[in-house]
């Protein structure tokens, strides 16, 4: 009713024009989900996530690594594999079902799991030229330095980068020696 009030649809054909325009822009998401779900599938179908998580936790195990020494490992594994897929969701999606099962075969809790990849995944994002944002932050640097590439934003972003990583990772481990819970009723160990 809105589209014949003012005049955008004319006619029956205008119909299907603005429905494609519509779903055109979630053409992307629904390319990255539909390959999440491929590997994924193949992942569940020959128990690949299965066999990396527990012989995973049985190195790790063998080698009698401490959790600290477990959450630095896995929020460096996070943090290098987020500078090539910037997508938080599609990343969990591909490594929640190896972390998630190792972790606890380890004792830690997946709440914890899930805490370590937040920490890990925030502030790489700025570094990953991947990411759609990248273009834009590159885009307003070049509005006041035109000589700007990507290796100025890299070496701008870079030590912000570290620094909010390694603040947020040591908030979590004194978070964790203290005990303290991670919400109501899930304690963080």
């Amino acid at each position: 009713m809105y589209g014949l009030t003012v005049r955008t649809i004319t006619a029956a054909q205008d119909i299907p024009d603005l429905m494609a325009r519509g779903l055109r822009e979630l053409v992307p998401v629904l390319v990255l989900f539909f390959a999440v779900s491929q590997f994924l599938g193949y992942f569940k179908w020959t128990n690949l996530g299965q066999v990396i998580a527990i012989t995973g936790a049985r190195v790790l195990d063998s080698l009698g690594a401490q959790p600290v020494v477990i959450f630095v490992g896995a929020v460096l594994l996070v943090s290098l594999l987020n500078l090539f897929l910037t997508s938080g969701s599609a990343m969990w999606s591909l490594i929640a079902p190896v972390l998630v099962p190792m972790l606890m075969l380890l004792s830690i809790r997946p709440e914890t799991t899930q805490a370590l990849f937040r920490i890990a995944d925030a502030p790489t994002n700025s570094l990953s030229p991947m990411s759609p944002y990248f273009v834009i932050a590159l885009g307003f640097i070049r509005r006041y330095r035109p000589s700007a590439g990507i290796g100025t934003l890299m070496t701008l972003v870079l030590p912000l980068a570290v620094v909010n990583l390694v603040v947020w990772l040591a908030l979590f481990l004194a978070w964790y020696a203290l005990g303290i819970p991670l919400g109501p009723g899930v304690p963080v160990r």
